[in-house]
């Protein structure tokens, strides 16, 4: 295969600018539809409240960003009128800083406690409704006292399917920030490619991978770098590798614009390929392709795990999660959250819709010899399924 034309690390963070910047964030009559949209599912449903702990979910409604602590700290959602944000009194002075969505706050001093404020700020609500869903990021310590103080007053159950209902259909304006993200983590993919180097450490890629995000205005989330055997496992190994010729390269990086996630992985081989390289990669490639193929409006999202998972077991992988073959899911919602809702998994009947987003990446990992994963972000049109990047075409040429 020809070489990229080597361009260093350091040139390539010299020519990256700060692109998001120009990326306009969600709107507040974008936030207060969301919020309308969530209380006609609970007013549906019965849900008085839905409460909503220091999550994306939280940024999500109210465009209120939180750092989780042991002090209760979030917001109430009524099935009818404003959100009612919890603080501890201490912090109420900030609290109002934040709020984008107006809403009272309801405050408590160190001593007291919050879950009975939250109970009984619910119980006197105003609204529709006789459940309290509790957002699923919402940890037990706080779920379970606010339970036990309100007793028989009202029923309690999750929120994850009103939630999932609002966040995995993503409005025009959540596509194109998602696509600035992907667009500009691209591009910090295709020079990792071109400043690799025979004796480079993965240590040396990750942290490159961060400063370029950093470089390009980008709030860095991850970036594996995985090198010859350590290919094979899906999350990497626990030790640095240093570049070879013939390694196979595996790259994943993600970060975000907005709160807007990329995520994006690319493998290929630095140096020429043997014939049994060239032979797994293509056949990777040929599960990425089925798996797009196969995501049509309306249909199960489960059959694209499948259509993805049947290449690899036709060419003898697997079967199932079996390895060598395909040991994990074939895809992930992608938004505010990495990994959100709808997977792309067996059992998940949830039938694929406009708007929604997901990842392509039916991984062929083969422990002990080396793995290869392609992935792309999915997002549905009325057509059918488009990808915000485009897919590598050859092994030689992964970023023509």
């Amino acid at each position: 295969m020809s070489a990229p034309a080597y361009i260093s690390f350091e040139q390539s963070l010299a020519g990256f600018d700060n692109i998001a910047a120009a990326v306009p964030p969600i709107s507040k009559e974008e936030l207060n539809a969301r919020i309308a949209k969530l209380q006609g599912l609970m007013r549906d449903g019965g849900v008085k409240a839905v409460y909503l702990d220091t999550s994306t979910s939280l940024t999500y409604f109210t465009a209120m960003t939180l750092g989780a602590s042991e002090r209760m700290h979030g917001a109430i959602i009524p099935s009818r009128g404003a959100p009612i944000y919890i603080s501890p009194a201490f912090e109420e002075p900030k609290t109002q800083t934040l709020i984008t969505i107006p809403g009272e706050i309801g405050v408590w001093e160190e001593h007291e406690d919050p879950a009975r404020l939250v109970a009984d700020l619910i119980c006197s609500l105003a609204a529709d409704g006789n459940i309290l869903a509790f957002d699923p990021a919402t940890p037990f310590a706080f779920s379970s006292p606010i339970t036990t103080h309100l007793g028989d007053r009202l029923t309690v159950t999750g929120a994850k399917d009103l939630i999932a209902q609002c966040r995995q259909i993503k409005s025009a304006n959540e596509i194109a920030i998602i696509q600035a993200a992907m667009t500009a983590s691209l591009r910090v993919h295709k020079a990792v490619w071109e400043g690799l180097y025979e004796g480079v450490k993965t240590t040396e890629v990750t942290d490159f991978i961060a400063a370029a995000h950093a470089k390009l205005g980008m709030k860095h989330i991850f970036a594996a770098a995985q090198f010859g055997e350590a290919t094979a496992y899906p999350h990497g190994v626990p030790y640095a590798q240093t570049l070879k010729a013939g390694d196979m390269v595996l790259i994943d990086l993600g970060a975000h614009i907005h709160r807007y996630c990329s995520d994006i992985t690319r493998t290929y081989v630095f140096g020429e390929p043997t014939e049994r390289q060239r032979e797994i990669w293509s056949l990777e490639q040929k599960a990425h392709r089925a798996a797009f193929d196969a995501a049509k409006i309306g249909i199960a999202c489960e059959e694209v795990d499948f259509a993805a998972r049947k290449v690899l077991t036709d060419a003898g992988y697997g079967p199932d999660y079996q390895v060598p073959g395909l040991p994990h899911r074939t895809g992930h919602g992608l938004g505010m959250d990495m990994h959100e809702d709808p997977y792309i998994v067996r059992g998940n009947k949830t039938p694929l819709a406009r708007g929604m987003v997901f990842s392509d990446e039916p991984m062929l990992a083969l422990y002990g010899e080396c793995g290869v994963r392609l992935e792309d972000i999915i997002y549905m049109t009325k057509e059918g399924p488009a990808f915000f990047t485009q897919p590598s075409s050859s092994l030689e040429r992964p970023f023509d």
